[in-house]
């Protein structure tokens, strides 16, 4: 799977990236402090893996593997 045709991650892919649970995104963004973007459609919950990379870059965090990226990406 091409990474650029997966533009959006839901909220449950995001969260194992980051190693939280869906339940803290969640209240991250109700809080202001991680803000998701909303799919125009169903107005779900979705992050961009820049987001996630920005995240865990001011977290002290390494980047997730790319590997990694597309295991989620498929599940």
């Amino acid at each position: 799977m091409d990474l650029i045709q997966k533009k959006y991650l839901t909220i449950h892919q995001a969260a194992k990236l980051i190693g939280v649970t869906a339940l803290t995104l969640r209240n991250w963004d109700n809080l202001r402090k991680f803000q998701a973007a909303r799919h125009p459609i169903n107005n779900y919950r979705v992050y961009t893996l820049e987001q996630i990379e920005s995240l865990l870059k001011k977290l002290g965090l390494p980047k997730p593997a790319k590997k990694l990226v597309i295991k989620i990406l498929e599940d």
